[in-house]
């Protein structure tokens, strides 16, 4: 089966948002890869972040069933946020002659050199969730919620959740360009609100048991804390756990992000005062059809946007 070519705008970051909006579409410079000629099935690898995270099992279900209807074959990899392993994982697709690369960057800064090692391969590369931020590589689209937006909805979830005034923290993953930018987002929304002060944005890795720690540092330094921002759902019920642990559940209010099944029952019992809702399956599904749309020769957007929500106590009860 023949390699398709392309020349696409890449390295996506949603502050680079507007600039690549302006700059149009990715193209391909050589003939497509017409599989249904073919009878070798089209062989797409993909690295995602981490398997453990319910985001990400959604995310893989909906990549999963994309690729059904085009009898795509998806090699489905797992980085666990180590970066060394998800470069060698790269590597190992490109050894195996795939047709497509979908990545889930462990690091957005340093994954450029196997963004670069496809681009050499002429092997189209996508990302889904979150973005590469390295000057290495094209990435012929990128894939994701509107991390900036959302961050803006968890902090209006925050300032509701205080009553407009105290002190705040942040449980952040900064190597992760998609919770950069709801931490963005988060900080831009609290800015207009002057009597919010964020005293403290320590890195949790997007890990229960790390927030669990983290957060029980940050109670201990600041025990006149009103809220939390955790940057997923995992970190948000890790502060909770340590909430919880210290006595002061119904005192410090907590938001996530995500929105998956057991925050929701937590949103619902009163325990987080809210989440930022992702689509992840929606993303998996729109990530495989605008790779579908890139080997067929057509020109895919640079950034293909998916809109995120809110949950609240009140969504509960609404059904």
């Amino acid at each position: 089966m023949k390699r398709c070519r392309r020349s696409g705008l890449g390295g996506v970051r949603w502050a680079l948002a507007v600039v690549l909006a302006c700059a149009g579409c990715t193209k391909r410079d050589t003939p497509p890869v017409d599989a249904a000629k073919t009878d070798a099935p089209v062989r797409i690898g993909v690295s995602l972040l981490t398997m453990q995270h319910q985001f990400y099992q959604e995310l893989r279900a909906g990549l999963e069933a994309e690729a059904k209807k085009h009898d795509y074959q998806l090699l489905v990899v797992s980085a666990e946020f180590d970066a060394a392993r998800q470069a060698d994982q790269i590597n190992e697709f490109l050894a195996q002659d795939v047709n497509a690369i979908v990545l889930c960057p462990a690091d957005s800064r340093s994954v450029g050199a196997s963004v670069l090692a496809a681009n050499e391969a002429h092997v189209p590369i996508v990302t889904a969730d979150i973005a590469s931020a390295s000057p290495l590589g094209k990435v012929a689209a990128h894939i994701a919620s509107d991390n900036v937006a959302g961050g803006r909805e968890a902090g209006r979830l925050m300032v509701e959740a205080i009553g407009g005034s105290g002190k705040v923290a942040i449980l952040s993953h900064p190597e992760v360009s998609s919770v950069t930018d709801r931490v963005k987002g988060f900080r831009e929304e609290l800015a207009s609100h002057p009597e919010i002060e964020i005293v403290a944005e320590l890195a949790a890795e997007g890990r229960r048991d790390r927030a669990v720690s983290v957060m029980e540092d940050v109670l201990q330094r600041h025990p006149e804390l009103a809220g939390v921002f955790g940057i997923n759902d995992d970190s948000a019920l890790g502060a909770l756990a340590a909430v919880e642990a210290s006595g002061r559940a119904g005192k410090v209010a907590i938001v996530g992000y995500d929105a998956t099944p057991e925050a929701r029952q937590h949103i619902a019992a009163g325990d987080i005062f809210g989440d930022v809702i992702q689509y992840p399956t929606r993303i998996g599904e729109l990530t495989i059809s605008t790779l579908h749309d890139l080997l067929n020769g057509e020109d895919v957007p640079a950034i293909v946007p998916v809109e995120v929500g809110r949950y609240t106590r009140e969504s509960a009860q609404d059904g």
